[in-house]
Parts: C-alpha cells; sequence; structure tokens
C-alpha cells in the first residue's frame, strides 16, 4: 500500500488540521506513512490532532497561526521547516463565508471573505512553493475550494467570488510550477458535514439533499481521501484540475437556492472583521 501512494515519509503541512475535513485528511495521511505538521488558528486544537496521530505511531507537530496574516504565515511554515523537517507539500482546508444580499453586501466583508478563502492560500502557496524550487524538490500543493466556486452563490457572493478566484488561482500556479516538478490542485466540496455544519433535522435534510443524485452530505474523510489522491503517486500527471466532491451535485447542475447555506464549513480562521 505504501507503495502504491508512495507518500511514506513525505513531510506534508495541513493547514486548518486541528478539526474537521483538515483533521480528517491529516489522519489520513499519517495512516499512510506521512509526517503531518498541523496548523491551526487554535494552538489546543492543533496539539490534539498532533498527539492524536503520534499516539498511533506517526510524527506530527503542532502549530497555531492565523493564516490570513502573510507575516504570520511565513513564521509558521518557517518554525515547521525549523523544528519538524523540510516540507513536501500542503493542503489547506480555509474558509469562511459572510452572508446577505448582493445589496446588503460590504467592502469589509467582500475583503474579509477574499482574505479568509483566497489571499491567505496565494501567501502560503507561495512560500511553499518558493522553498521547494530552491531546494530543487518536487512537492504538491492542494487547496480546498467549494461548489460555490463552480456555481452561482446567492446570499454570499463575496465567498463564491473567492472560491472561483482560488480555482483559478491554482490553475495558473499549476501552470508556472509545473517545470520545477510542483503539481497544484484543488478540491470542490459540496455539502460536507462538518462540526461547523453538522446534520440537521431529517426533513431540512431530506429538503436540502433533493437535488443531490447521491441523497446525502458527505463526510470529511471523502475530502480527506481526495486530498491523499492529489498528494499521491495516484495522480503523477494531475496538476491544475479541480475535482468536485458533491454526490454528483454540479453533475446534476446544482441549483439557486437563495435559502441555502454556503456549500463548505468553516475551519482554522479567526473570526471575520465587524461590518
Amino acid at each position: 500500500m505504501d507503495s502504491l501512494f508512495g507518500l511514506s515519509g513525505k513531510r506534508i503541512l495541513v493547514i486548518g488540521g486541528g478539526q474537521g475535513m483538515g483533521e480528517a485528511t491529516a489522519t489520513l495521511l499519517a495512516k499512510l506513512g506521512c509526517g503531518i505538521a498541523v496548523l491551526d488558528l487554535e494552538c489546543e486544537r492543533a496539539e490534539k490532532v498532533a498527539q492524536k496521530l503520534r499516539a498511533t505511531g506517526g510524527a506530527a507537530y503542532s502549530i497555531a497561526a492565523d493564516v490570513t496574516d502573510e507575516m504570520a504565515t511565513e513564521r509558521a511554515i518557517d518554525r515547521a521547516e525549523r523544528e519538524f523537517g523540510p516540507l513536501d507539500g500542503m493542503v489547506s482546508v480555509v474558509g469562511m463565508a459572510g452572508w446577505g444580499t448582493l445589496l446588503e453586501l460590504s467592502a469589509e466583508t467582500w475583503d474579509g471573505d477574499h482574505r479568509r478563502n483566497l489571499r491567505y492560500f496565494f501567501f502560503a502557496a507561495r512560500e511553499i512553493a518558493r522553498r521547494l524550487i530552491e531546494r530543487k524538490t518536487q512537492g504538491t500543493i492542494v487547496a480546498v475550494a467549494s461548489v460555490d466556486g463552480l456555481r452561482s452563490a446567492p446570499n454570499h457572493a463575496a465567498y463564491g467570488a473567492a472560491k472561483a478566484g482560488l480555482i483559478n488561482l491554482v490553475k495558473t500556479m499549476a501552470t508556472e510550477w509545473a517545470e520545477a516538478g510542483i503539481r497544484v490542485n484543488c478540491i470542490a466540496p459540496g455539502g460536507i458535514v462538518t462540526p461547523r455544519i453538522p446534520l440537521g433535522s431529517r426533513a431540512r435534510e431530506r429538503e436540502g439533499m433533493a437535488r443531490v443524485p447521491m441523497k446525502r452530505r458527505g463526510e470529511v474523510d471523502d475530502i480527506a481521501k481526495a486530498a491523499a489522491f492529489f498528494l499521491s503517486d495516484l495522480s503523477p500527471y494531475v496538476t491544475g484540475q479541480t475535482l468536485a466532491v458533491d454526490g454528483g451535485y454540479t453533475a446534476a447542475g446544482g441549483f439557486s437556492d437563495k435559502s441555502a447555506a454556503p456549500a463548505q464549513g468553516t475551519i482554522g480562521l479567526a473570526p471575520p472583521p465587524a461590518a
């Protein structure tokens, strides 16, 4: 199995690794032989996951940082490499949506959603790529966007626009860094059960899943498995791609339900600025 995935001994930074999709991703990658640097906004969350991974024989290191701060992100990556060793890749599971109609959308909400869904990833991925290129080492980077970046996002337009920008940024990174041996890909989750967005009542779940062909919400492990695929030797010729992990939602055409909440939960972020 280790030879199939080719991940044994790789050191991977998981941003937003303290809970939900990030924790599931860190856990699966550790099982596949990766050393994991768990970065989260909250020190306690990051260390709890790192302790769990170490208890099962994995190599893990915890870091606390607000990744919406460019300098804090650079310091966190520097610390990870100094204490844990050179990183081979990164998975970022961070996102948060402001809520309101376009006519209600303030400049502060617009800027906040772009800072915590798009801007931070540019700085984090660039820092990882710069270090890989300086070492002449191949590597892999995985972003987690949302199906809201592939379709309309009523009542959370800034979030949808930022996730669409993230999907496009991944394509550009993949193109510019391909010759250096760095692959960059993206996951677009649909409705995923996370600590921030747990299961609702049966009636609400049935209503919400009416347009999802598989008739269920996704699990955090579904995202972890997609991340492992992109990081592993199972996808050596795949870069610049976005994989919708959504139970067939986008294949069926999706829908524009103005009462629907954003598809993806919130992981590893500071609270949004006050409007």
